[in-house]
């Protein structure tokens, strides 16, 4: 089990704070357009302050605070979630810090505002990346990896170009509503085209209470996006699944199965990311680029190469005309059964969706790795037998692969690793 906790770059400003003590005393802090006092605005704890992340010196100390023996109380089953990050400053104009507040070498805000929470969290990741290394050792920057070392998590709100590098991020505080979760679709592919490949919505909606419709419909949206999480404001009601009642439970139960299922498939798709920055979630035309029908398609989208889905975005939809290029063959990917056109309407397909289906397609020529077996974790799924899932196309052929390694260390960059390819034919 992992846990991870919010950390957000404004620091309480409080005497007896050992960080805020820190940060004052070293000149860490962001100043006022004077360039000498310490810039303060309410957040969160109250009266705060931010840290200027654009300081090397700072963004360093920042990183050192999440050794372990700083950071009284973490594991390195502890992970870091930097939220707030615009940044957010509740009496700042526009809600976030004044645009002539004044950074390392002078430089006003308004020029670094953009990339804020790209500087915050790269500090933060360097941190959790290096918090098992002695005191006495150098700069962190200047440490090579090591095949033991854990790798970072680290959750982000703000983002830029390159934050893919360093952070998972989500589409910020939605609300609890069909057309969030119709919007959820096009943003996501946006940023996966941006190359902000690990990216997600808050399933449910932040802002509100779903009913267990939206709530089941939003689960199986998120069952095929790359980052999946449930997440809502703290006064909205409590919506775990086991609260909605039957049917609803087993249907969402049965999404998180899904996703469960397909997990050494998603975590091949995320290697792809690294190692040639294909998306894992991509738009239909990054598939098939040379049919013009699909240019502007943004309510359905591939799971990498092999699958096909069209989430449910309306209250009572029980049907779905779903869009499947003709150029290739297509199989339900629950039934297995293959997909035929009807009454010769070409490659739009009208298809069923009661509330316990996710209209979900495999690709013909295609081999999806899965494992098949319930756990209570992924963790727990680790060494469990893959089952291939085998989707011939015309020519009766089909191709995969998957990527293995431990899922947690940098064991991988030194060879301890396995990427197999399969083929049938």
């Amino acid at each position: 089990r992992k846990l991870v906790t919010i950390v957000d770059p404004h620091i309480k400003n409080d005497a007896s704070y050992s960080v805020s003590q820190q940060g004052a005393s070293y000149g860490y802090f962001i100043k006022k357009p004077d360039g000498t006092t310490d810039f303060q605005g309410w957040c969160w704890p109250g009266n705060s302050q931010w840290v200027d992340y654009h300081n090397p010196q700072a963004a360093a100390w920042w990183a050192d605070l999440f050794r372990f023996d700083h950071y009284k109380g973490s594991t390195p089953d502890l992970f870091i979630w930097n939220d707030m990050n615009e940044p957010s400053v509740f009496n700042g104009p526009e809600i976030t810090l004044e645009k002539d507040a004044i950074h390392h070498g002078h430089v006003e805000h308004r020029e670094v505002h953009n990339v804020f929470g790209l500087m915050f969290h790269n500090a933060t990741n360097e941190g959790v990346r290096y918090r098992q290394v002695p005191q006495d050792q150098p700069s962190l920057t200047q440490l090579p990896i090591n095949h033991y070392q854990r790798r970072p998590f680290v959750l982000s709100r703000a983002y830029f170009a390159g934050t893919q590098r360093v952070s998972a991020v989500w589409t910020g505080d939605n609300k609890a509503s069909w057309d969030h979760l119709a919007a959820s679709i096009p943003m996501i592919l946006s940023n996966t085209l941006a190359g902000l490949h690990f990216i997600g919505a808050d399933v449910g909606g932040f802002f509100g209470n779903p009913d267990a419709e939206l709530l089941t419909r939003w689960y199986q949206a998120g069952t095929f996006q790359p980052f999946f999480r449930a997440h809502a404001h703290i006064d909205t009601r409590r919506r775990e699944p086991w609260l909605m009642g039957e049917p609803y439970l087993s249907h969402i139960r049965a999404a998180i199965r899904t996703r469960y299922y397909l997990l050494p498939y998603i975590y091949t798709l995320f290697h792809g990311a690294y190692i040639r920055n294909s998306p894992v979630m991509r738009p239909m035309f990054y598939e098939f680029p040379l049919d013009p029908a699909i240019l502007a398609m943004d309510d359905q989208a591939m799971l990498g190469s092999a699958i096909l889905y069209k989430p449910i975005v309306e209250a009572g939809q029980t049907t779905t005309t779903v869009y499947l290029p003709p150029e290739a063959s297509w199989f339900n990917y629950f039934t297995h059964e293959p997909i035929h056109t009807e009454g010769g309407k070409g490659p739009q397909v009208t298809v069923a969706a009661p509330l316990h289906t996710i209209p979900a397609f495999i690709r013909g020529g295609n081999i999806i790795p899965q494992r098949m077996r319930h756990r209570r974790s992924s963790t727990l799924m680790r060494y469990d037998p893959l089952t291939l899932l085998v989707a011939l196309d015309r020519s009766s052929e089909a191709r995969g692969e998957v990527y293995l390694d431990d899922e947690e260390t940098y064991a991988f960059t030194f060879g301890h690793q396995v990427h197999q390819t399969y083929q049938y034919s």
